[in-house]
């Protein structure tokens, strides 16, 4: 089977799973996931599974990477902060979606590849960052979408600080090496309105102390 069939047999596991919105389809089909995974995993790309990419991040199940996007209803008016920028494939399916994306990755190597794929892409749309993402983009700003591709037990409050009024907030909530909660948070005049999506499994949101950033660990 093609690529190309297989990518059409996935975007039809998508809609039978309940993923509905048509742009978040539409981005799905344009973004070549083979692109965004290994080599060696190119004849699993369009699989609704996760893939190893490295530096112990995946490139996440198509499932939930349409879910979590479906869940920011994003439009051409907003601009988007991710944590986590792994592959790029998130942020290369939400350049599509967006007027901007802000995205930051701490692995040096990671970002430099996703920022390749962007290229390749040319995505034009992207901001990229390498650094802490639990601290929020290092710039004095507000965002109208966040979505954090790592797991932390509480919402990082730098980040809530950082969501504009009315906007969402999308992260898996929970300890890390368990199951977590997907959930969606609306910044309203009365305080955060929580929604709890779907059970999740991500790596968990790491603080790095300043000047670590980017460097490999020894052993």
């Amino acid at each position: 089977m093609s690529l190309e069939a297989r990518k059409i047999r996935l975007l039809m596991q998508l809609r039978s799973a309940g993923i509905s919105d048509t742009p978040t389809l539409a981005a799905i089909e344009r973004v070549p996931r083979e692109l965004f995974a290994p080599p060696s995993f190119h004849d699993q790309a369009y699989e609704n599974i996760a893939l190893p990419i490295g530096n112990d991040q995946t490139l996440s199940q198509p499932e939930v990477v349409a879910l979590m996007t479906e869940a920011l209803a994003v439009n051409k008016r907003h601009t988007i902060l991710e944590i986590g920028t792994g592959s790029g494939y998130q942020a290369a399916i939400l350049s599509h979606l967006a007027r901007r994306v802000y995205t930051i990755e701490r692995h040096r190597e990671l970002l430099r590849e996703a920022e390749s794929r962007f290229k390749e892409l040319r995505l034009t749309n992207l901001v990229t960052r390498l650094g802490d993402g639990g601290r929020g983009w290092p710039e004095k700003r507000t965002f109208d979408r966040i979505i954090v591709t790592c797991a932390a037990e509480l919402p990082p409050e730098p980040l809530l600080e950082q969501l504009a009024p009315d906007g969402l907030i999308v992260l898996p909530v929970g300890a890390p090496n368990r199951t977590q909660v997907l959930v969606r948070l609306t910044k309203t005049a009365d305080g955060l309105k929580r929604e709890e999506l779907a059970q999740v499994r991500f790596v968990p949101l790491v603080s790095t102390p300043p000047g670590q950033i980017g460097r490999r660990s020894a052993g």
